[in-house]
């Protein structure tokens, strides 16, 4: 079963003008048109499928700030505030809540690397506390055995992905946006160069500002306007067990396995980092951009099949704005997962943590994550086309980061002074080498 995901409905009627016009239904999107509506500006949130269907409901649900690449680092110790803030501001329950995140190690290198993050977060305010033998043991109690070291951060936590984004969404309506499920936008229109309108399978809208924030769709969009984006996903598995397991952590992470406490009571259940690398046309095209990302996580990645190039996702072909699209032929990615790898993580997580032995798997799913060549956001107005602001590649870090970056664009859109700098995300610095600039962690 995929992913467990809360329904919404949509705005009754597409407007035919807006002020700002938002592709793309994710994280990021929805909570771009939020912080846009909830400061009166006319905004239209388009989805081809259905908010939140795709990685924004797929992930761990880790809101945190531990092992931030510096540069994303403001950004996520923002979005924290702003994840309490939602449910205020909506009424509605995002799930979220500062649980604190626990990491295990029982290796040297590991340990040193965490130590090192520490001692750095401490420069910019942030708290995390490296864990002795003793103390990593004893808030590890549940695995039954020792660790030589650990980190615990208590101001980060979790959000639910099953209703967080879903809930901003409605959070959009009640402010005066409109949200439209199952209406794809086809292109966009330019008029002296400057984007002058989106044109959607149920019509086009005027408007002067669109914000690309498509996700895993966002560099075959942009190939039809002749931008050049550098963005590949890889396909990642992961499972959720039923209720049924006492006395584990909210959210812990080791090198086997990580798991992070649903809504309901029962597990989300992840192998860090492993993923495959299905082939694509765009897969091939930004081959040598993505080096650099490959030499560090190579032990990670393993090769894929041609799941990739059937979603159609990553395909370079251009299209008429007159007809069907990739977006309406696929509405949802809704990948299938690697099952060797949803039974290798169930039986691990059982191994480190016995009380899962008590459950059973309820949902296994996969989902693609885009990434930049560097592994952080590409976020900013792209250079020859006025009014269009590029809002993809979050690497995986979307959902705990969305927030923040939702509020950034939307600072950026009206003039007001950034929440925080965005100068690191400018989409520009993709045309130089990502060489020994890939985010760590």
């Amino acid at each position: 079963m995929p992913a467990p995901l809360m329904h919404i409905e949509s705005s009754p009627s597409l407007p035919r003008e807006a002020d700002v016009v938002v592709i793309g239904g994710g994280v990021v999107g929805v909570f771009t048109a939020y912080y846009l509506a909830r400061r009166g500006v006319s905004v239209a949130l388009l989805e081809k499928g259905r908010v939140a269907a795709e990685q924004s409901s797929r992930n761990w649900g880790w809101c945190r700030q531990q092992n931030r690449d510096a540069r994303e680092l403001p950004m996520a110790t923002k979005s924290l505030g702003l994840w309490e803030k939602v449910a205020q501001e909506t009424g509605e329950d995002t799930g979220f809540r500062r649980c604190g995140l626990l990491y295990l190690s029982q290796n040297d290198d590991e340990l040193a690397g965490w130590a090192k993050w520490r001692d750095f977060a401490r420069t910019v305010g942030v708290t995390t506390h490296m864990l002795s033998a003793e103390k990593a043991t004893e808030r590890g109690k549940a695995t039954g055995r020792k660790w030589k070291g650990g980190v615990f951060s208590p101001t980060d936590g979790t959000a639910d992905t099953s209703r967080a984004v879903p809930v901003a969404a409605l959070g959009i309506m009640a402010a005066g946006g409109s949200v439209h499920q199952y209406c794809a936008a086809r292109g966009i229109e330019l008029s002296a160069g400057r984007v002058s309108g989106v044109v959607t399978e149920a019509g086009t809208i005027r408007t002067t500002t669109v914000v690309m924030a498509g996700g895993a769709w966002a560099s075959s969009f942009c190939n039809q306007l002749g931008v050049r984006f550098p963005q590949a996903a890889v396909r990642q598995s992961i499972l959720a067990v039923a209720p049924g397991a006492n006395g584990l952590p909210d959210a812990l992470h080791t090198a086997r396995v990580s798991l992070t406490r649903r809504g309901n009571g029962g597990y989300t259940l992840a192998i860090s980092g492993r993923a495959r690398v299905d082939p694509t046309p765009q897969q091939l095209r930004f081959s040598r951009e993505f080096v650099p990302m490959f030499a560090r996580r190579w032990r990670s990645l393993a090769p894929g099949a041609f799941e990739g190039w059937r979603q159609g996702h990553e395909s370079l072909r251009k299209w008429v704005l007159d007809d069907v699209t990739p977006m309406e032929r696929n509405r949802i990615l809704d990948p299938k997962p690697d099952m060797r790898q949803i039974r290798l993580t169930y039986q691990r997580a059982c191994g480190l943590l016995p009380e899962l032995k008590r459950t059973a798997i309820s949902h296994a799913w996969a989902g693609y994550v885009d990434s930049t060549p560097d592994g952080i956001p590409a976020v900013g107005e792209i250079e020859g086309i006025p009014g269009f602001i590029l809002a993809a590649g979050f690497s995986g870090h979307g959902f705990g980061i969305g927030p923040g970056a939702g509020h950034m664009i939307a600072d950026i859109i009206t003039g007001s002074e950034p929440i925080v700098d965005p100068r690191p995300y400018r989409p520009e610095r993709l045309k130089t080498a990502a060489w020994g600039k890939v985010a760590e962690f």
